[in-house]
């Protein structure tokens, strides 16, 4: 056999063990990639992704996109091929594993995981929005949990309301644990609540509940922690004074709040937020209106740009990295709360864009 030919052969056979060892190779990597993005003023599968009722509405124009990032699912083994094209594709992040999901997760924990995030970021999505434009949102702390075998267990219900802990009122969720945590491990603390069925009846009745009960109960010792426990999970409940629903199925996790809350206010709001413009973004929101950071930044901004994009509305803790890439045509204008937010759109809508707060890259 001809010297060249050999070589080719061998050249071409090593060629072929490489491209199966890239395939059946599995390497602890995911990937990350632009995933939707939605106009939360517009429709999706056929209906409004911001439904009101119960309250004036006002028309909308232009656009207020959520987006999204696409990832691999946590049960899903990439191989060393597919690592190596991420790694060199310019719209997508190759990122370990773990850094997607720590402590081995499964799919099923972080799909209900999201899904619990998303649905606290649309009621955090109302508040804020509501309190930013001076409308009455009532909100009480009440129990979320109740652990099975703790000693909150049969004296404490999920629903009832958290008024005090040992005397000290109660103003938002955070409270419980540190009330509670004050005290030594097998120490009494005493929970002043109303009842869920009390709080229930009184709701209904759009009335203000008026009997109480002082609830005595002995703590534990953690077990991650010596700290004092009484097993319950606290958590924030909402009174709107008119209906706001979201749909929007298929999306998971905290960073839509922001373009949620911004796409309620327009609605109730008679000057038209957006002026015509197509802006998009992300960030999560709280009930007080703080825009928090997100993840996938540069896969955001990507699948925004791309949708039609001219601004993006960019969480103030994100803008380092955003700025690091920014997609040509796409403005990012930085945000640290909601009304940050609205003051940036409506020097937007006005024309006055040198003046927007700005991302840099340092």
């Amino acid at each position: 056999m001809p010297r060249r030919t050999a070589t080719m052969l061998a050249s071409t056979l090593m060629l072929i063990a490489l491209l199966c060892a890239g395939v059946l190779i599995k390497v602890p990597y995911a990937e990350m990639s632009p995933g939707p993005t939605v106009n939360t003023l517009g429709d999706h599968d056929g209906e409004p992704v911001l439904q009101i009722s119960g309250h004036k509405t006002y028309p909308t124009t232009g656009n207020l996109n959520m987006t999204t990032v696409r990832v691999t699912s946590a049960d899903y083994k990439m191989n060393l091929a597919e690592a190596v094209y991420g790694w060199l594709a310019h719209d997508n992040i190759v990122v370990p594993h773990d850094t997607l999901y720590p402590d081995g997760k499964t799919e099923q924990q972080s799909s209900q995981e999201n899904a619990e995030e998303f649905s606290e970021s649309q009621e955090s999505a109302k508040v804020a929005a509501l309190r930013e434009l001076h409308l009455p949102v009532k909100s009480q702390v009440i129990v979320s949990t109740v652990v099975k075998g703790d000693p909150a267990e049969g004296k404490l219900h999920a629903g009832d309301v958290i008024k005090e802990v040992d005397g000290k009122p109660v103003k938002d969720r955070t409270d419980v644990a540190k009330f509670v945590t004050e005290h030594d491990p097998g120490e009494s603390v005493t929970f002043t609540v109303v009842p869920v069925k009390e709080a229930a009846a009184a709701e209904k009745a759009d009335k203000e509940p008026t009997r109480t009960e002082d609830i005595k109960i002995t703590t534990k010792k953690a077990e991650d922690a010596d700290r004092a426990i009484v097993g319950i999970e606290a958590g924030t409940d909402h009174t709107f004074p008119f209906t706001i629903d979201i749909k929007l199925a298929d999306v998971g996790g905290p960073s839509a709040g922001l373009m949620f809350a911004l796409g309620i206010v327009d609605k109730l709001t008679p000057e038209d937020l957006t002026g015509g413009e197509f802006v998009a973004g992300t960030g999560t929101i709280d009930d007080r209106g703080k825009v928090g950071p997100i993840g996938g930044i540069q896969m955001k901004t990507v699948g925004a740009r791309a949708k039609g994009a001219q601004y993006f509305l960019t969480p103030k803790a994100n803008c380092a990295a955003a700025a690091s890439d920014v997609p040509d045509g796409l403005t990012l204008v930085k945000v640290d709360t909601i009304h940050d937010a609205v003051r940036a759109l409506k020097k937007i809508r006005e024309g006055d864009t040198d003046t927007l707060p700005s991302c840099s890259a340092r």
